[in-house]
């Protein structure tokens, strides 16, 4: 069902002059919960990230936010919507809650109101006693918690996270990971998260999209991945959706 989706894509296609990047993708993310958008490098998934961010012309097809379509409202679709990129922008010379003080008054919010959720998102991903740290002194891990922070401090409904893991030892990953996921548990959120380590995808709870040559290759919870691509865990259905023996597309997946 996407009538009640945080996120819906349909027929969405980009270009790089004569390179497909997407090629008739479709696909929605349900609130409350994580959908990993999974596919090797150079298959489109941060190109599609940065559309749904707005931060390229809208191309063929539509994306549509709680319900506000990209192209004519973006600002309404953007209002609803929490970004972490794959490259850190947080600015390094400025503390914790001067990065989360920035952002709050670019989206208006009241200082009291600024102070109150920034205290909660602090204390939500253990970071309230890094407050008045300079980020340059933080180490990876917690410098993605603070990019986090940042992007739920406007109440978003849908969270977009591109590679939010990159760079992170295992032990980090795996905490930032489980973090995401009580997040899209206990509040309610939205999360697309694009990655391509198995890993962390929650097989119990999560949907996947896989991508691969611009192309969905297959779509769905676990079990149904598992059965589009005839495999019996995921790390097998991705190789065998992405890989070079990779089958033609199903029915069911285009």
């Amino acid at each position: 069902m996407t009538d009640s989706a945080a996120l819906v894509i349909r027929g969405l296609s980009f270009s790089y002059g004569p390179r497909a990047a997407l090629e008739d993708v479709s696909f929605h993310v349900p609130a409350g919960g994580v959908t990993a958008l999974l596919g090797p490098n150079g298959a489109g998934k941060s190109t599609l990230m940065t559309l749904t961010a707005g931060l390229l012309k809208p191309p063929p097809g539509t994306i549509t936010v709680l319900g506000h379509d990209m192209a004519a409202a973006p600002r309404k679709a953007l209002a609803r919507t929490g970004i972490v990129f794959q490259q850190p922008t947080l600015d390094l010379d400025l503390t914790v809650a001067q990065n989360l003080r920035v952002f709050a008054s670019l989206h208006g919010l009241p200082r009291k109101v600024t102070e109150a959720r920034m205290a909660e998102e602090l204390e939500r991903l253990d970071l309230t006693g890094r407050a008045t740290e300079k980020v340059r002194a933080l180490n990876g891990g917690h410098r993605r918690r603070v990019e986090i922070a940042r992007a739920l401090m406007h109440k978003p409904d849908l969270l977009l996270l591109d590679e939010a893991t990159v760079g992170l030892d295992v032990p980090t990953r795996k905490a930032l990971v489980a973090h995401v996921h009580a997040l899209a548990r206990d509040t309610g959120l939205a999360v697309l998260w694009t990655t391509h380590l198995i890993d962390e995808v929650d097989p119990a709870t999560d949907r996947v999209v896989v991508l691969h040559k611009a192309r969905v290759r297959a779509e769905g919870a676990v079990s149904d991945v598992l059965k589009q691509a005839g495999a019996e865990d995921l790390a097998t259905a991705f190789d065998r959706l992405t890989g070079p023996d990779a089958a033609p597309l199903t029915e069911a997946a285009q």
